[in-house]
């Protein structure tokens, strides 16, 4: 038996709310909490260490609070594991061709993640391969597809990818408009980078049918994109 579709699977009002409090926890209070925790602490704490507790603890709540829709994803993984895997490597495929395309527009502002990740993984390279490649894609795969694009994906196609696409791209680079002292708009415009990303996780978790789809998608994104870095 097919499993249902996730556009005909409704979030309850509980995962609803689970959900916000999960995306504010982990976009506006966990990061905070950290910086707070590496300006007072006793000696300095190493930055990629540090935020492996802050992204451990986002992924174990997030199986924890939503055990039953990974449960449900993993069902439809094994299900149609061929589907999936098709679903994955077209997508990879097609954000390789795009994500070149996209790194050659000229912006004002270069993107501060590429020195960062260099840096953070040239003193911590397993913490930063761990947050990267493992941590980080769970968690946000969680948020904004299993949720975000699942739970819009019932009542309209188009507004969900629109919304998954374009909040996932400003969530990667918002922070910057804040971080050097002053507000600089300009960082807005390195979103660009992150839509061919965007569409392409929802694209995979809809067609394949399973989150864990779009989750090792995401995995292998940030693996090359590290890569990529590191190497260059």
């Amino acid at each position: 038996m097919n499993p249902i579709p996730i556009w005909q699977e409704k979030l309850s009002p509980g995962e609803w709310l689970r959900g916000g409090a999960l995306s504010v926890l982990y976009v506006a209070l966990f990061p905070f909490l950290m910086a707070w925790v590496q300006r007072n602490a006793w000696e300095e704490l190493p930055v990629a260490e540090s935020n492996v507790v802050y992204y451990l603890i986002s992924v174990l709540l997030g199986f924890v609070l939503f055990s039953g829709l990974w449960k449900r994803n993993l069902d439809r993984l094994f299900s149609c594991p061929g589907k999936n895997l098709k679903s994955i490597a077209a997508a990879l495929v097609a954000w390789i061709a795009l994500d070149v395309l996209v790194r050659q527009i000229p912006l004002p502002v270069r993107n501060p993640n590429e020195s960062g990740y260099a840096l953070e993984y040239l003193l911590s390279p397993g913490a930063t391969g761990m947050i990267v490649v493992v941590l980080m894609p769970i968690v946000e795969e969680l948020l904004f597809r299993g949720l975000l694009f699942g739970g819009v994906r019932r009542y309209s196609r188009g507004a969900a990818y629109l919304l998954s696409m374009g909040l996932f791209a400003l969530y990667c680079v918002w922070q910057f408009v804040f971080s050097y002292g002053r507000m600089d708009m300009r960082y807005l415009l390195l979103a660009v980078q992150y839509l061919p990303a965007g569409v392409l996780l929802a694209w995979c978790y809809e067609r394949g049918g399973s989150l864990w789809s779009a989750v090792l998608l995401h995995m292998a994104i940030n693996g090359l994109t590290l890569l990529r870095i590191v190497a260059g």
